[in-house]
């Protein structure tokens, strides 16, 4: 039938356009994305989720098998809603305890003056996680970089290698870093990252995201902060689980600030400048002296990692701290060639390099940390271990 046949056909009042519209049944709210876990703590942890419609959201949880307590979020007095991605942290756990939970979110249809219409309620089905004792003792991860757009990668590698029986190998997951090569949208985000590591893990446990040079890029890049959980919103950051303490450094770009391809809008010298500043504290702080263990995760090492700016510029800012501070491993990714490095003239610890994205070249790097020691195994998409270190623990002067 002809257009015009097509239009003769409709309502005199009616266009085309209105009478598709008019057939569109909308999309009705559901869960893009979650929930997912983030900043575990002995005490606290946030959790995350995405929705399809603006909403008000909440965390209904409680230790053992009640759900008793309700959280939400807020800021200056008011409670966040109209919102889809939430953050939402529970404060107040008891350290090594196992704990329930589900998300709830209510449509927000919109307002009327001070008046909010609410639409539907949707819920999750009830998860758990267990939040790690004051004084673990040991712990499990497993660390992914240079995913580049192929989430297929985690649940290979996770099914292959990270499990030992039917139960999960490892108690928290590493990304470190150009898990995309460039951000360009959430449906990105959620597809290649989010949406993988739900539905494998990270309903119960948690993952970190560093940034990589890569997760710089597009035009999304600057969004990435809203969909994951930071200290302080910030990329570099210290914490502790168990007899380790973490130092996550941000490497940032590894071409100059002045490259023709960043119009003018980065930064990274600075910004590393400003990391070192804090780096000289973390060095120094109680927490990092009285730790039995210390690493370092960052995308880009600084030494092994070719000569381009970025790769010395971190040689020049953190190079020398890091070896003030004898870290006990470096893990990092970014050449696409895994090897592992002793301790020589320049850096006076172990380096670990990932591998890159294809095939007989990706790794899982496997961390047990317990009191005496740390081991890591660097595994092979083929089950080939490529890489291992056994480090006992140091005495401190």
């Amino acid at each position: 039938m002809s257009q015009i046949g097509a239009l003769s056909l409709l309502p005199a009042s009616s266009t085309l356009a209105e009478n598709v519209s008019a057939n569109v049944v909308e999309e009705k709210n559901h869960f893009v994305a979650g929930p997912y876990l983030q900043n575990i703590g002995t005490d606290e942890i946030t959790i995350m989720w995405i929705t399809h419609k603006n909403c008000f959201s909440w965390v209904e949880y409680g230790a053992g098998t009640y759900t008793s307590k309700r959280e939400f979020g807020y800021t200056n007095g008011l409670i966040e809603a109209n919102n889809r991605v939430n953050k939402i942290i529970l404060t107040g756990l008891k350290p090594g305890t196992e704990h329930k939970y589900k998300i709830v979110s209510t449509e927000i249809l919109g307002y009327k003056g001070s008046k909010v219409e609410f639409g539907e309620t949707i819920s999750s089905p009830m998860y758990g996680f267990k939040t790690p004792a004051e004084n673990e003792d040991e712990f499990k991860l497993v660390i992914f970089n240079d995913i580049h757009d192929r989430p297929q990668i985690i649940p290979q590698l996770l099914y292959r290698h990270g499990y030992t029986g039917n139960k999960r190998d490892y108690d928290f997951v590493v990304f470190n870093g150009d898990c995309f090569d460039w951000v360009t949208s959430e449906t990105q985000m959620v597809d290649h990252l989010i949406k993988p590591a739900v539905d494998i893990f990270a309903a119960e446990m948690p993952f970190i995201l560093t940034q990589g040079n890569h997760e710089c890029r597009g035009n999304f890049s600057r969004e990435i902060p809203n969909y994951y959980a930071y200290p302080d919103d910030k990329y570099y950051y210290a914490f502790t689980r168990g007899p380790v303490r973490f130092v996550v450094l941000d490497s940032g770009e590894d071409k100059a600030d002045d490259s023709v391809e960043y119009g003018g809008l980065s930064a990274f010298d600075r910004y590393r400048e400003i990391q070192k500043k804090w780096l000289e504290k973390e060095i120094e702080s109680p927490d990092f002296k009285k730790a039995p263990f210390r690493i370092v995760l960052i995308h880009i090492s600084p030494y092994h990692s070719g000569d381009w700016h970025g790769t010395l510029h971190c040689r020049e800012v953190f190079g020398p701290l890091l070896n003030k501070a004898k870290i006990d491993l470096q893990i990092s990714g970014h050449t696409h060639r895994y090897a592992t490095h002793d301790a020589d003239a320049t850096h006076n610890y172990p380096i670990v390099i990932g591998g890159g994205p294809l095939e007989g070249q990706r790794t899982l790097i496997k961390l047990h940390a317990t009191q005496k020691e740390l081991n890591l195994k660097m595994i092979r998409d083929d089950g080939e271990v490529v890489g291992k270190y056994t480090i006992p623990k140091k005495a401190r002067t």
